[in-house]
């Protein structure tokens, strides 16, 4: 008893929307995280680290106060200050009125 099972060989058009589709989602995580990154240094020079290299943002949550309701979002970044000769990584907090604080330490 032979069991000769056939494999249906996949059309060539699926293979190409296949391809379309994983390039589609490839660039568009780069794009994410190019643009995360590009804002994050925007809010870093506002805080006062104004020659910066490497930022990347490792999380992004959101948090709420418990006694009063209030949501806000933290992000945890690492990053290359330049000035300072050190690589920093810490907590960048943003408030629901859209202020930014900064938890950071450089080593």
């Amino acid at each position: 008893m032979s069991n000769n099972l056939k494999v249906r060989k996949l059309p060539k058009k699926t293979l190409i929307i296949i391809s379309i589709m994983a390039l589609m989602c490839i660039v568009g995580f780069i794009f994410i995280q190019q643009t995360k990154s590009m804002k994050m240094e925007e809010i870093l020079n506002t805080l006062g680290h104004k020659n910066i290299k490497n930022v990347k943002v490792i999380n992004k949550l959101s948090v709420e106060d418990k006694e009063t309701k209030i949501t806000s979002t933290v992000y945890k970044i690492v990053f290359d200050d330049i000035d300072l000769k050190k690589e920093c990584i810490g907590f960048v907090h943003r408030s629901n009125r859209g202020k930014y604080s900064k938890d950071l330490d450089c080593k």
